[in-house]
């Protein structure tokens, strides 16, 4: 049997199901309301990390970057997770705050696409992210030195113990660098997989203040 990386790939199975049933002709107006009863759905089949999403930026010389984050909370059509200001996505987001974010869950076969713009929450609202994380989670964060060159991991722990020697101290230190983004979103596609890939396809489009939906071919 080849082992040629194209063979492999091609033994693998794909959308195999079978997925649950999606009636499309029940669809609610919101889009941010149709996540929701995917997101449940997700975590009633217990898809591992259901709130496990890849944001997607652009860098100042428009190449895309991504990466897989966590995301926080939906409220209404906003989607938000949360950064370091001064970290990579950080800045990419300072000077281009047009996003991507996409959802996948192969237990369901299903998709999401969100397309939007993040905006900074502010100051009280990072900092309020920043005090719900873990303790280690938060004396990683507050070296401050996420994306830099690492030369040893003994530098590496050395930091973290003296950034958890600092929280022990006061539990409610910091750092200032911490955001809470709001993705607000633009269009939204929900995807669920077919075998025989004839995939339903449904985009939510905010078009002057009002959402509208559309099928779209597979």
């Amino acid at each position: 049997m080849s082992d040629k990386p194209s063979d492999l790939l091609r033994r693998l199975k794909s959308l195999s199901g079978p997925f649950p049933p999606w009636d499309t002709e029940q669809l609610p107006d919101q889009p941010g309301e149709l996540f929701l009863e995917w997101l449940r759905l997700a975590i009633n089949y217990e898809v591992k990390e259901p709130h496990a999403m890849t944001i997607s930026t652009v860098d100042s010389n428009g190449y895309p970057d991504a990466r897989v984050l966590i995301l926080k909370d939906v409220v209404d059509e906003a989607f938000y997770f949360a950064s370091g200001a001064e970290s990579r996505k950080g800045q990419q987001l300072e000077n281009n705050p047009n996003v991507a974010l996409t959802f996948y869950w192969p237990a369901l076969g299903r998709q999401i696409r969100i397309r939007g713009i993040a905006e900074d929450m502010g100051e009280e609202a990072g900092a309020a992210d920043f005090r719900k994380r873990s303790a280690g989670a938060r004396a990683v964060a507050m070296t401050g030195r996420q994306s830099q060159e690492l030369e040893s991991e003994e530098e590496l722990e050395h930091a973290i113990a003296a950034q958890k020697e600092r929280i022990s101290r006061d539990p409610d230190v910091i750092t200032p660098n911490w955001r809470l983004y709001a993705v607000n979103a633009k269009e939204v596609e929900f995807w669920q997989g077919d075998p025989e890939r004839k995939h339903l396809r449904i985009r939510y489009v905010l078009h002057q203040g009002q959402w509208r939906h559309e099928r779209l071919w597979p």
